[in-house]
């Protein structure tokens, strides 16, 4: 019988487990947690949002490695693999797919059943030192014993969340295996920006499309909330955003956030406005224009000082400022929070020396290497999830098969 050992008990490993025993492997997880699913819990804000009924090849950065994966298991056939667990699906916006539950445990708890009901041994508190390939056997050193297999499946995450266990060794595992590592970097994560007023701004959440701007040109666009911090910009707009962003920073590119905050008003529009509002002084006729903590930091950037100046006295060069600013208001961006802050790593072993089929190692046969290790990601919504299912489940079925 076939002996297989996977190294990490998140999604992706917990899947190429499964399915590995399915096909009727012998079938041991190595894991540095005393639970399983650490991360899936963190998902979807606790919620779990396991997959994405849109989901398809394209929305990945390397859509024609992921299409033949998809190929074999994709959204339609995670969710049928999970109803058989009895987990029901509730589909909402923008297809992000939850347990009706709503609850991540819901998710672990189904898959540890299930991980019992095969007999699918895991040891736990199990870190991987070195994988080695002699005598047509893994060795597997951990810090307790070395294990002994016929097929590795290297399931490790990234780096992002290192608290779940994802501090990143797996790519040293896979180094020493002779894989080379793409640039890696932090995704799906909060922007750092450089701003003089940021501290007065600190905790505004407004509504507001963001577009990330390189060289003069919008290279991606979001609608949604925004969040201003002490340090940046977060919300789920910028998290889309942030790849991009941290692609082209650490090819020292110059970028910049800009937010619009009045999407439905043009600059005639807001000519007219402050013309009727000409007695005024100019804080007030910013009031139930925008958010009150962004007023004073509009009117310091556009070179409007005197608050209570009514509309009439300030100067057309100043106010055409302001005006710019509301529709167009740029942010240089400077960097990101940290793995800490980050949902999804971004880069990771090099896709050229898989098998994009099944997922083995083209380097070292017989080690399959599946989840977000790799260099493949997307954007939120549930697609990453469904990239570790889905990778995982080939990965152990091939893992399984190859004799």
């Amino acid at each position: 019988m076939m002996k297989i050992c996977v190294i990490g008990a998140g999604a992706s490993g917990l899947l190429a487990a499964i399915s590995a025993k399915e096909q009727g492997a012998d079938v041991f997880i190595l894991e540095r947690n005393t639970k399983i699913g650490r991360k899936i819990l963190a998902t979807g804000n606790g919620r779990c949002n396991f997959t994405n009924v849109d989901a398809t090849h394209n929305h990945y950065n390397h859509p024609s490695f992921v299409k033949p994966i998809f190929e074999q298991f994709g959204p339609d056939k995670t969710i049928n693999f999970f109803e058989g667990l009895g987990i029901e699906p509730k589909i909402e916006d923008q297809g992000k797919t939850y347990p009706l539950s709503e609850q991540a445990s819901s998710i672990v708890d189904v898959l540890e059943y299930e991980l019992d009901r095969l007999s699918i041994k895991v040891f736990y508190e199990s870190f991987v030192d070195k994988v080695s390939f002699k005598n047509q056997k893994f060795h597997i050193k951990t810090n307790h014993q070395t294990f002994i297999s016929d097929r590795v499946i290297l399931a490790t995450g990234g780096k992002a969340l290192p608290k779940s266990g994802s501090d990143g060794h797996g790519y040293d595992i896979a180094k020493n295996l002779g894989h080379k590592i793409t640039p890696i970097f932090p995704a799906l994560v909060k922007l750092k920006l450089d701003y003089p007023y940021l501290k007065q701004m600190d905790g505004v959440k407004i509504k507001a499309s963001a577009e990330l701007m390189h060289k003069g040109v919008s290279i991606h666009y979001e609608y949604g909330d925004v969040l201003f911090t002490k340090y940046g910009i977060s919300g789920p707009t910028i998290l889309q955003i942030s790849r991009k962003a941290n692609e082209l920073l650490i090819e020292k590119e110059e970028i910049y956030i800009k937010v619009t905050l009045i999407d439905h008003l043009e600059i005639k529009d807001l000519i007219e406005r402050f013309k009727k509002l000409r007695d005024k002084p100019i804080e007030m006729a910013l009031i139930g224009l925008v958010h009150k903590k962004l007023i004073h930091p509009l009117l310091k950037e556009a070179g409007i000082h005197k608050f209570l100046e009514v509309v009439h006295q300030i100067e057309r060069k100043s106010l055409m400022r302001l005006i710019h600013l509301l529709l167009d208001w740029r942010f240089l961006i400077v960097g990101s929070k940290d793995y800490d802050d980050a949902q999804v790593t971004a880069g990771g072993i090099d896709i050229v020396d898989i098998d994009s089929m099944t997922l083995e190692s083209k380097i070292q046969r017989g080690l399959y290497i599946t989840g977000e290790v790799l260099d493949i990601d997307a954007l939120c919504g549930g697609y990453n999830l469904q990239w570790a299912w889905s990778s995982g489940y080939v990965a152990g079925k091939y893992a399984a098969k190859k004799i």
